[in-house]
């Protein structure tokens, strides 16, 4: 009698309890079909024709032949008029710069907050994402901002792509990155305390890596030589000691980041190498050991051919300090055949811009250069900004290609960019997480 009475409350109980479990369980996943005229899920093959890509919970769950028929509840998004390819991956962007507009930054650097250039980072990252570009790997800007900004986008509080960040670039005192450069006296005085990022000697340049790793670096830049936007009179030559590269590479890597080398002169390029950099920024000036090296060490090429280009208009136009022309004109002057002799020679290419010198929003317009400039195909420059780019990361078992388990990050532009890699610079819809960023327009 006991057993039964037992058995019939239990049953009683569970009876009870239904409603409300089916009132506390989790929404059916979220699904989203895609139909897509043409496909390229995997840049670097050809692409497939009329498909259906399968979307649960922000992330790629099939990809089918043919335009399917979708399950009860989904939503549709028809770009069956459309090319669809992998959201791009920008691997050197400056999110809290101002781009395009350096005069602007120059007026306002004593007279605007830390929240005033967060908040116009967002703005960045927002029309870096309405371009297309669903990951950036964020080179250089105020350790904290960049954090905070990444996290908001993380959190879905502000519409940008994925960010990698390095916060502040490990620089010399009075090289490339020193925030010191070109400030008066009384004002370098006061800011002085507040510099993180430079450092003199092996054990200094120990403590600025894990300095910038503790303000939430992912990944580690090193200002290997001189830079063009410098506002101090010397070169593009080498600035850190072959030793104390090493101690950064070796600091870096210990603690889980990669690290990369904004560097233009083939010495610095050539020491940031043997130290053990990830990928070389710039690249300017490349002789044949410097170019034998990146393909002997496996470390990328990330070229920004748009970066010269910009900063050369902007330097002959007054826009920018004057000891920046002589070096904006050199580095113009010999990017393209340095580039071109390391692609012909085999050297891996990863797609990026240095947006902040130029502006935000025209990341793609890199692409042609990539092109026209050379020698690529624009199959090759796809790839650069997506399976290359990835792979450059460490996140290829998420991002570069439209397989199931990868994030969705989609984007769609009209007609084949394969024919014509300038329709990049039109992206007509963007997705990133599983969510639609940029629909594309109907009619």
């Amino acid at each position: 009698m006991d057993m039964m009475l037992r058995t019939i409350t239990a049953a009683a109980l569970l009876a009870l309890a239904a409603p409300v479990a089916a009132q506390l369980a989790p929404p059916a996943s979220p699904v989203t079909y895609i139909l897509a005229g043409q496909l390229l899920d995997r840049p670097g093959e050809r692409p497939r024709g009329a498909s259906t890509i399968v979307v649960r919970d922000g992330r790629i769950a099939e990809v089918r032949d043919g335009f399917a028929t979708p399950e009860a509840g989904a939503t549709v998004i028809d770009l069956r008029d459309r090319f669809v390819l992998p959201g791009l991956i920008d691997a050197h962007v400056h999110l809290l710069g101002i781009g395009g507009d350096p005069m602007r930054a120059r007026l306002t650097a004593l007279n605007t907050e830390p929240a005033d250039d967060i908040l116009y980072g967002a703005g960045n990252a927002r029309a870096t994402l309405m371009a297309g570009f669903t990951t950036v790997r964020d080179l250089g800007g105020d350790a904290r901002g960049i954090r905070a900004l990444r996290d908001a986008i993380d959190r879905g509080d502000v519409d940008g792509p994925t960010i990698v960040n390095a916060g502040m670039p490990i620089s010399v005192t009075g090289g490339h990155g020193d925030p010191l450069n070109g400030i008066a006296e009384p004002y370098a005085h006061a800011m002085a305390g507040s510099v993180e990022n430079t450092c003199d000697g092996v054990d200094d340049c120990r403590r600025a890596v894990r300095r910038q790793v503790g303000l939430g670096a992912q990944v580690i830049k090193l200002t290997a030589t001189g830079g063009v936007l410098s506002n101090v009179s010397g070169g593009l030559g080498r600035a850190f000691t072959p030793e104390e590269m090493r101690a950064i590479v070796e600091t870096a890597h210990g603690l889980g980041r990669k690290a990369a080398a904004h560097s233009h002169a083939a010495d610095g390029t050539k020491a940031a190498l043997i130290a053990g950099v990830d990928s070389i920024e710039h690249g300017s000036f490349l002789d044949d050991e410097a170019i034998a090296l990146l393909k002997k060490t496996g470390a990328w090429l990330v070229p920004t051919e748009i970066a010269p280009v910009a900063a050369l208009a902007q330097a002959r136009s007054g826009a920018l300090p004057p000891a920046t022309i002589p070096k904006a004109e050199a580095a113009a002057a010999a990017m393209v055949d340095s580039h071109r002799r390391a692609f012909k020679a085999g050297v891996k290419f990863a797609f990026g811009t240095d947006s902040g010198v130029s502006k935000h929003g025209d990341n793609a317009q890199e692409f042609a250069l990539l092109v026209e400039r050379i020698g690529m195909t624009p199959m090759q420059a796809i790839r650069t900004a997506t399976v290359a780019a990835a792979d450059l990361l460490g996140q290829s078992d998420r991002l570069g290609t439209i397989v199931p388990g990868k994030a969705a990050d989609i984007i769609a532009v009209s007609g084949s960019p394969l024919d014509d890699v300038r329709r990049l610079e039109k992206v007509e819809f963007v997705m990133h997480r599983g969510l639609v960023a940029k629909a594309p327009k109907v009619g």
